[in-house]
């Protein structure tokens, strides 16, 4: 694989550090501003808001760079964000830092994932892009777990400061690693968001919603869950997100190898998968050892959904798939921002840390169901079009244009 894949996950490495780092400092950030921990989630919930809004504002702003310029700028902009976060005197201060640097966080992997398919043959693209995420499960095993550590050491502001050191080596990364000459500009805006029309890639961002959005219903929470009902001592926060993270690194590398095989069913397996694990995670929560492997699990099953998840709709919007891309990974924060509020409501109408883990469970089903529903529909469309040309045997085997319906013209 190409040497320019390592900038792209160290860019990978630091947004999903920040990203994920709050939920191993969601209590001392709480106890820090004076507020509940379910308000304290909110550093969870808005960071996800801000990828929605950032990611097409700006994917559009970089319809006027080159992909190499608009990364570079992207990873400055983290750099502002996490130092923003880490030095907020105020509890709205710090909201506005994550979300300075949550816009950078759906362009950048929209664009770098555009990036890394290019870098590759297209049948090994899937690995190119489980490559890049790989910077986003590694941040778990080592950049989440160091930065609790960090935060019980010395604050969890310290945590942050250190994230914007990781965007400076990212940014380092981008400037020397990645070849200008792949980094070329995006198709114009118009075309680009014509690509919305086919329906196949609002079905496949619904499944990206509901999906991988399961996940955060419990881990945005794990920290209070893993000390409030399974008994570990707040320090063991450190290796359990560390476990969390191997789980994610597995499934991000097993998914990557067999989606490039069979898309959808990886993507069957996966989701199956997650929502058997989030559902047993209510009842084996009461116990230390049942609760490490299932927090594993979790991360398995879960990272295993993304490269197929990114790959549908990077095929299903072929023809313009910048915004569409990045979009999707919009659509996996959203998720995230809805679960981690879901799971705030349950917490706070007092049914318990172990009830957010229902919630994850029931979107994840419901993501399987989009899923079937959008492999049917598909299987239904393709049939239509083999009828319609059917009069000729060379228009018949076609291929149909998922955006008209219509056989491709050669």
């Amino acid at each position: 694989m190409p040497l320019a894949l390592l900038a792209l996950a160290i860019g990978a490495f630091g947004i999903g550090t920040t990203e994920f780092a709050v939920m191993g400092l969601l209590p001392d950030m709480a106890e820090s501003f004076g507020v509940s921990i379910p308000l304290a989630g909110y550093a969870t919930t808005l960071y996800a808001m801000g990828v929605v809004a950032g990611a097409p504002l700006m994917t559009a702003l970089g319809t006027r760079f080159t992909r190499k310029q608009m990364l570079t700028l992207l990873m400055g902009l983290f750099i502002v964000g996490n130092l923003l976060t880490g030095l907020a005197p105020g509890f709205g201060l710090m909201l506005v830092g994550r979300i300075v640097a949550a816009f950078t966080h759906g362009a950048f992997f929209g664009i770098g994932a555009l990036v890394a398919a290019d870098l590759v043959a297209p049948d090994k693209r899937a690995t190119a892009l489980s490559l890049m995420f790989s910077g986003l499960t590694v941040a778990n095993v080592v950049g989440v777990p160091a930065g609790t550590l960090l935060a019980q050491q010395f604050g969890w502001r310290v945590t942050f400061y250190a994230i914007a050191g990781l965007g400076v080596l990212a940014l380092l990364g981008v400037v020397l690693l990645l070849p200008a000459q792949r980094a070329k500009a995006a198709a114009r805006l118009g075309s680009e968001l014509a690509v919305f029309r086919n329906p196949q890639v609002g079905l496949a961002m619904l499944m990206t919603i509901l999906g991988f959005g399961g996940v955060f219903a419990a881990v945005t929470y794990l920290a209070s869950m893993m000390t409030e009902v399974t008994g570990f001592a707040p320090s063991s926060v450190i290796w359990l997100t560390a476990v969390f993270g191997l789980g994610m690194v597995g499934g991000n590398l097993v998914s990557g190898r067999f989606t490039d095989r069979a898309m959808m069913p990886m993507l069957y397996v996966a989701l199956t998968g997650l929502a058997l694990v989030l559902g047993a995670f209510v009842f084996t929560a009461h116990n230390k050892a049942a609760a490490t492997v299932t927090i594993a699990l979790i991360g398995f099953f879960g990272f295993a959904t993304v490269p197929p998840l990114q790959k549908r709709v990077m095929d299903q919007a072929a023809a313009a798939p910048t915004l569409a891309s990045a979009g999707n990974i919009a659509a996996f924060n959203f998720g995230n921002a809805l679960a981690a509020w879901l799971g705030g409501l349950v917490i706070s109408a007092g049914l318990g840390y172990t009830a957010t883990n229902w919630v994850g469970a029931l979107m994840t089903v419901a993501a399987l169901g989009v899923a079937v529903f959008a492999s049917t529909l598909e299987r239904r469309t393709a049939r239509r079009g083999r009828v319609v040309t059917g009069g000729s045997s060379a228009v018949a085997e076609q291929p149909i244009s998922p955006m008209t319906e219509q056989p491709v013209a050669h």
